[in-house]
């Protein structure tokens, strides 16, 4: 019985107690009809007898010379209609006038007749000439009441027996229909927890339990149960910090539309589909998601099938910021590069004007070149406060100039924007120029404008192309995660990521059509609250790689 399931268990448990309660309802419904078919018998002679006890001709017959000879036929006569076993009618003396076996008539009464000489009347069960019977006594009473003879009607307990008896057919069919119904009902119950249960005994379900319940909250990865009805019935501690909801999951159910979730993710929570390695932004995350639905053992892999589904939450936020990192670092790699090719050809020219004994000319150009490169160098690090962005210009500008792209960048002085988290900044800048440059790259005369100004508490960043501009039908879908304007695979999450670093620092950015081109404009708080403050100075800075 160890081995047997939760289900098998409860049949057989529930088998014996509707036998146990089939017995006990028969034994007492045979019980009480035996109590009905005494009462009712014990009734009857009652009645026989205190009517025959008031009976006039009774009273009249008792008193004549020859009693028996009126009384018999009528005694007769009353057994008759009212079935009575015997009805016997006597003297004081318990000489009988009347009994069923006429040999009997003149012998004494055989019971108790102490009280009905005292002029009360009695019911007793007592054994007579016929066997064991329920008879009533009563008195026969003359005008001056004395008691002048007595009346006993009876009927034998075989024949109350026997009256039960014919009840039996019904009570065993009761009883029967009673078990057969119970029983049915408990299979059927047994079926539908063997279905819940996956025929699975208690103690593999409290293992399972205990198992599983520790392997979700021991995983590194977020993961999420929503059921069928879309209410998040379970989640781990990792997926409670990267979602922001609360420390435990397993008090009560929760609708998954009444969280605070991205739109995106709590669409595919609530749709029950397959999703592999989907990209997902909170305000401050990168996620990549799976989900699965629950579908049992044994049942087809189909949809409707399904109990809920299974999400699996990764923080991609830190592989994201190494992406960033790389590009960052290419990006710088690239300005070297046009900077050697640049100085590489500029050198062969210095060393041909001197070849050629033109030293002084050699002279010049070399520092009118330096003179420029230095120039664009001053400009940008004086006039932009925080080192990791005027280090992020500083190399796209000379990656513009290697793609033939006018870069302007313009910068007040003092911003003062040293509280602002470095990383989301480079984020911002890196992804709004890496999309102005696949903007404007088939433009004759590429032209990209850069405009960083303090606006009261505010720090405005514009970036400017004379690209093709935005389709207006779908201006408010670039910033979607996922959307692209290119079917290159990979792309669509560069402006999403600025998005998400402008919620971080509490603003904003928008897009439009502006002057033949397209103008990205980001408004930010110049002062930082905590959890946007920016960290120490060793930190790594942040971008992503794609555009719209």
């Amino acid at each position: 019985m160890h081995s047997w399931s939760i289900a098998r268990r409860f049949f057989a448990g529930q088998l014996i107690f509707v036998l146990c309660l089939t017995a006990g309802v028969a034994w007492a419904m045979y019980e009480d009809a035996e109590r009905q078919q005494y009462a009712e018998s014990t009734g009857r002679m009652h009645a026989i007898s205190s009517t025959l006890a008031n009976d006039p001709y009774v009273i009249a017959a008792v008193q004549t010379e020859d009693p028996s000879k009126a009384l018999q036929p009528y005694a007769r006569t009353i057994m008759d209609e009212t079935r009575a076993d015997f009805v016997t009618i006597m003297a004081p003396d318990r000489t009988r006038f009347t009994h069923r076996n006429r040999a009997e008539i003149g012998g004494d009464y055989i019971g108790s007749t102490s009280q009905a000489l005292s002029g009360k009347t009695y019911t007793e069960t007592y054994t007579g000439t016929l066997g064991p019977s329920v008879r009533t006594i009563a008195p026969v009473l003359d005008d001056n009441g004395e008691v002048i003879a007595m009346v006993s009607s009876g009927v034998t307990i075989a024949n109350v027996s026997e009256a039960l008896q014919e009840q039996l057919p019904f009570l065993i069919l009761t009883a029967a229909g009673t078990l057969a119904l119970g029983s049915l009902v408990s299979w059927w119950i047994s079926r539908r927890l063997q279905r819940l249960t996956l025929g699975q005994g208690p103690e593999n379900l409290s293992q399972m339990y205990v198992f599983y319940d520790s392997v979700l909250h021991s995983v590194r990865e977020g993961m999420v149960l929503v059921n069928a009805s879309g209410e998040l019935v379970l989640y781990n501690d990792q997926a409670a910090a990267l979602l922001n909801l609360p420390p435990s999951g397993r008090d009560h159910s929760t609708p998954v539309a009444d969280l605070t979730l991205p739109p995106s993710l709590r669409e595919l929570l609530l749709s029950g589909r397959r999703a592999g390695d989907e990209l997902h932004l909170t305000n401050d995350r990168v996620l990549v998601v799976n989900q699965e639905p629950a579908i049992p053992p044994g049942n087809p892999r189909a949809p409707r099938n399904s109990m809920g589904t299974v999400t699996t939450l990764r923080d991609h936020t830190e592989i994201q910021e190494l992406t960033g990192e790389l590009q960052s670092m290419r990006t710088v790699t690239d300005a070297l590069k046009a900077q050697t090719h640049e100085h590489s050809n500029r050198l062969h020219t210095i060393v041909s004007l001197i070849g050629l004994g033109r030293s002084d000319d050699a002279a010049e150009f070399a520092a009118a070149d330096l003179q420029q490169s230095q120039q664009l160098t001053d400009n940008v690090v004086g006039s932009v406060d925080e080192p990791y962005l005027a280090a992020l210009l500083v190399g796209k500008a000379a990656q513009a100039n290697e793609r033939g792209i006018r870069l302007e960048i313009n910068s007040d002085s003092g911003l003062g924007i040293e509280t602002l988290n470095p990383g989301d900044l480079v984020t911002i800048m890196g992804n709004l120029l890496d999309n102005a440059f696949d903007a404007v790259a088939a433009v004759d005369d590429p032209l990209i404008t850069v405009s960083i100004s303090a606006a009261g508490p505010q720090l405005q960043i514009r970036v400017w192309n004379n690209g093709t501009g935005l389709d207006m039908d779908r201006i408010e879908r670039i910033f979607d995660l996922g959307f692209s304007t290119k079917s290159t695979d990979g792309r669509g999450i560069g402006l999403a990521l600025v998005r998400q670093a402008c919620n971080r620092l509490g603003g904003e950015v928008k897009a439009q059509n502006y002057d033949d081109g397209a103008l990205f404009s980001v408004r930010l708080p110049r002062t930082a609250g905590p959890d946007n403050a920016a960290p120490a100075r060793n930190a790594l800075p942040v971008t992503g790689e794609g555009s719209v």
